[in-house]
């Protein structure tokens, strides 16, 4: 069962949590086609709702679709979101989130998100085919020039300092030093299943999106603008 304690395991586990949301929203909010009033904006695996409680917070004009698969996450994000309204005013006039339970792969909808926000999905997600399937599916629902504000834990490049940023996240958690197992240990968000920036290009040139600008670094968690492109 998901509890609200879930939110303060992510931040001890993750470098930069408690910030993230904000900035990844933050980002969003300043691109082309989401920054007009009314812009329609994906939530990909909107987990407890962070990234909702914020966007309600800096863009309460927006028009949110949010998807989970987990019906816990979803419950625990619409209790997130009904005690952070900043007022009852302001709620009232918010439009509503449309809350689905489900993948995006299983969206039916035409392309209509001027913008999406997909932090730490892609991570959990294999590269069987699963990673494709997932930026194909967004790729098809966001307007040509959309972007999307994704974040992930990656696999670092090969320059020499790779499993000193694995160590280091480890000790940051907590956790004793790294091993060559690592990644197989129960992980708060699962099993994790992160690429290199490398293989990220490929998929995204595959799946119709512009190269990946990075935004954020915090140890081997990475964030990225894309772009949907024509």
């Amino acid at each position: 069962m998901v509890t609200p304690a879930h939110d303060r395991l992510l931040e001890a586990w993750i470098p930069g949590y408690a910030s993230l949301a904000r900035l990844s929203v933050s980002l969003l909010a300043a691109s082309p086609l989401a920054r007009p009033p009314g812009a329609e904006v994906l939530v990909a695996g909107c987990g407890s709702g962070a990234e909702l409680v914020d966007a309600r917070r800096l863009r309460p004009d927006w028009r949110l679709t949010a998807v989970d698969p987990s019906a816990d996450m979803l419950t625990l994000a619409r209790g997130k979101l009904a005690g952070a309204a900043p007022d009852a005013e302001a709620s009232a006039k918010a439009p509503l989130i449309q809350w689905l339970e489900g993948t995006v792969e299983e969206l039916a909808v035409d392309p209509c998100f001027d913008g999406a926000l997909a932090v730490l999905v892609l991570q959990g997600l294999p590269d069987d085919g699963g990673k494709l399937r997932f930026l194909t599916s967004l790729a098809r629902w966001l307007r040509p020039g959309a972007q999307v504000v994704l974040v992930d834990q990656m696999q670092p490049e090969r320059t020499g300092m790779e499993r000193q940023l694995i160590t280091a996240r480890r000790l940051f958690q907590g956790r004793a030093e790294v091993s060559q197992q690592d990644g197989e240990e129960d992980q708060p968000l699962g099993p994790l299943h992160p690429i290199s920036l490398t293989r990220l290009a490929g998929l995204l040139e595959a799946t119709g999106f512009s190269d990946p600008v990075p935004v954020f670094r915090a140890l081997d968690y990475e964030g990225f603008v894309l772009k949907r492109l024509a």
